[in-house]
């Protein structure tokens, strides 16, 4: 007869099982064996349906744990092409000691709605060195955008760039080319230059490059941001990105233990 404590071991080895791990001693059951083990885990299970959940949730952490893990490692890995690439728009202030990193796309609507976070972060984090990474996910006209801003790059950087910035990020409707063409016109851009540049190698390359950077650290939406050795995943606010920020000045980490 199965003690409570066998039932709960049966308990586990069935949830093994269903994850995928192997398990050789059930080769060797008999059908009649096998059939008496799984009613008893049956049985188990529906009378303590709370080990299901604490199973789930314990996968979860841990998966979410190896998560951060693994993008902590490929920040480590990626550091200069995510910080220090001589061709990304660098704004607030250039030598600042913490940086902040957005990827975002012209076309996302949480992008749209964290400028004004963003721009808080700015006025208000004297020492933050805030970058802009081009990641258009959400279809050709994203992508057109993205080869207008990055060639804008050539021309503007600071709070001429910034401004285009603001300007593209703030059209209504849907954003695309045209749309990116009429505010690097407004920010004073030289046209014909800005024309050749979009199409160049080095402005494809370089948002190949972000693409890369994205599918290491496992991106999937927008806006998502880089700050120290974590990835911050949404608009999370401006209070959320200060409370952040503070925690790297204080232990060098999102998150000071």
């Amino acid at each position: 007869m199965f003690t409570p404590l066998l039932r709960r071991l049966a308990a586990a080895s069935l949830a093994l099982c269903l994850l995928g791990a192997s398990a050789p001693a059930s080769a060797q059951m008999t059908p009649a064996q096998r059939s008496e083990v799984e009613a008893i885990v049956k049985d188990f299970l529906v009378k303590n349906p709370e080990v299901l959940r604490d199973a789930f949730v314990e996968l979860e952490r841990r998966q979410k744990a190896d998560e951060e893990a693994n993008r902590g490692r490929a920040i480590a890995e990626l550091a200069p092409l995510i910080f220090d690439n001589p061709r990304q728009a660098v704004l607030g202030n250039p030598k600042g000691k913490i940086t902040l990193v957005e990827f975002f796309d012209y076309n996302c609507g949480y992008c749209k709605r964290a400028l004004d976070d963003i721009s808080a972060v700015l006025k208000d984090e004297k020492d933050v060195r805030f970058i802009l990474k081009d990641f258009p996910v959400l279809g050709p006209g994203s992508v057109e955008a993205a080869e207008v801003a990055i060639a804008m790059l050539n021309q503007a950087n600071g709070d001429k760039y910034w401004q285009f910035h603001q300007k593209l990020l703030s059209t209504r409707g849907q954003v695309a080319k045209a749309q990116a063409l009429a505010a690097a016109k407004e920010a004073g851009a030289d046209m014909d230059r800005l024309t050749k540049d979009i199409a160049s190698p080095q402005t494809r390359g370089y948002l190949q490059e972000i693409m890369k950077i994205a599918d290491r650290l496992q991106l999937t939406g927008t806006p998502t941001f880089v700050l120290a050795d974590d990835v911050i995943v949404g608009a999370v606010g401006r209070d959320e990105l200060k409370a952040r920020i503070a925690n790297v000045r204080k232990c060098g980490k999102n998150a000071c233990g």
